[in-house]
């Protein structure tokens, strides 16, 4: 959960059971996209506290955050592997959006993808395969694509109802 405060964002952690919210970070940068690991202990985040988007670690309660992204371009949309072992992102750099994955502590940097707009990384069960939405540039329709961790078979993934089509309706069953 993140929260603007005097045009900064930071991140809170709700506490279901209880209804409380903890503050995990106070920094006037702008801190999104939460993703906790898999066992719960961290969470990576973005942030441009650094002066731009990038990619930061902390632990569950909070406090000081440690960067791992260090490369040119912004990073954003940070997600845990569900084996905790890899974080996909998404990466903008020399006019081009890339979906990436890293080590946790940002070692083994790897760009799978090169495209107009490559966004949403998120994980398949088996943590060896993403996906994420691509948009089409002559077009304007966003698609479900798939990678694996390899960087190949990369493919486009069909889907039943498609938003971006001028003949979808959230009425049709």
């Amino acid at each position: 959960m993140t929260e603007a405060n005097s045009g900064n964002s930071d991140i809170y952690a709700y506490i279901t059971a209880t209804r409380q919210r903890r503050r995990l970070t106070d920094d006037p940068a702008i801190d999104t996209s939460p993703s906790y690991a898999p066992d719960g202990s961290r969470i990576v985040f973005n942030s441009d506290r650094g002066g731009s988007p990038q990619l930061y670690v902390m632990d569950r309660a909070g406090g000081s955050a440690r960067r791992i992204s260090f490369g040119a371009g912004n990073y954003g949309s940070p997600a845990w592997s569900p084996r905790g072992d890899q974080i996909a992102f998404t990466k903008f750099k020399g006019g081009l959006f890339h979906i990436g994955i890293m080590e946790p502590d940002g070692a083994n940097e790897r760009l799978l993808t090169r495209s107009f707009l490559d966004d949403a990384p998120t994980w398949a069960p088996n943590g060896r395969v993403i996906m994420f939405t691509r948009q089409n540039p002559q077009t304007d329709r966003t698609r479900l694509y798939s990678i694996d961790i390899t960087g190949y078979n990369e493919r486009e993934i069909p889907t039943p109802l498609d938003a971006s089509d001028p003949d979808w309706s959230p009425l049709r069953s």
